[in-house]
């Protein structure tokens, strides 16, 4: 019978913070949400949000597992991954997703799809792209930061966006209060961006992680009658540009493979793709 200090699995705490940190700042894009979160927080699972579960091999923390609103395996082979697998299982789940790397998302999924399943949707491939230079697209004079007194336009612009890309409004459940929080934090964390004519949003984009490394944009969405006028490209150009003077050296996203046209667009930007993440929705 083993001691629970000789688990492979165990609950981290800021005891185990440079050791996380060491992990998770070896791939900066790869692990820029979780890392933010670590970075703001900690590992105490009270200001995290979530659980850091530790993968232990021969007396060395070698793999995480994000374990909180989404679940995510970090740096996990297949031994970490049946391990953190088999947790999530016995306590049952938690999450609304699974999200990461695809090779370890996949076979996690593998093992829990016997009881966890069936999930809302599996966006299997994902790109995710990153880039370190000011775009040589032109930016667009008309973005910029988003002030608290434009909350109420902003905010119809992000539910549409989130139930465009997500497939559920943001406002069901709690009526939205967790989301509008969401939305509000960021504005005044100056990690909103936007193009707003005449009332309405044209184009808008958000920094949703940030680390010393590496900061993520999320939320990119176009109004649909201003769709094919180029309004992404030249919004994103802004975004990077200002990103990379203000927020951190690195600036990334994550896509899905079968939206062709915001793929085309970031490349035009100067996005690079770099690795693929699988994302199971429930």
């Amino acid at each position: 019978m083993r001691i629970l200090g000789s688990l492979p699995v165990r609950v981290l705490d800021d005891r185990h913070r440079d050791e996380v940190l060491a992990i998770l700042d070896s791939d900066p894009v790869g692990n820029v949400f979780v890392s933010s979160r670590v970075h703001q927080a900690g590992l105490d699972p009270g200001r995290l949000g979530a659980q850091m579960w530790g993968f232990w091999r021969e007396g060395r923390l070698e793999s995480l597992c994000y374990s909180g609103a989404n679940l995510i395996p970090i740096n996990a082979g297949p031994e970490a991954v049946r391990a953190f697998g088999d947790r999530a299982r016995t306590q049952g789940r938690r999450c609304s997703s699974i999200v990461g790397p695809l090779p370890a998302v996949r076979e996690m999924w593998d093992l829990l799809e016997p009881f966890w399943g069936p999930p809302r949707a599996i966006r299997e491939v994902q790109p995710v792209m990153a880039t370190s230079e000011p775009s040589a697209f032109p930016t667009d004079p008309y973005v910029r930061r988003v002030r608290m007194d434009d909350f109420d336009i902003l905010y119809p612009a992000c539910v549409a966006m989130f139930t465009e890309e997500v497939g559920v409004s943001p406002n069901a459940g709690d009526g939205g209060v967790l989301y509008r929080a969401r939305v509000a934090e960021l504005i005044r964390a100056g990690r909103s961006f936007a193009r707003i004519e005449g009332g309405r949003v044209l184009f808008k984009a958000e920094i949703g992680a940030v680390t010393p490394y590496a900061c993520q944009v999320q939320g990119v969405w176009v109004h649909p009658e201003s769709r094919g006028r180029g309004l992404s490209e030249f919004g994103m150009a802004s975004v990077v540009e200002e990103s990379l003077r203000s927020v951190a050296p690195t600036v990334s996203l994550y896509v899905n493979d079968f939206n062709t046209r915001a793929r085309a667009a970031y490349h035009r930007v100067g996005f690079v793709e770099v690795d693929t993440f699988t994302s199971v929705l429930f």
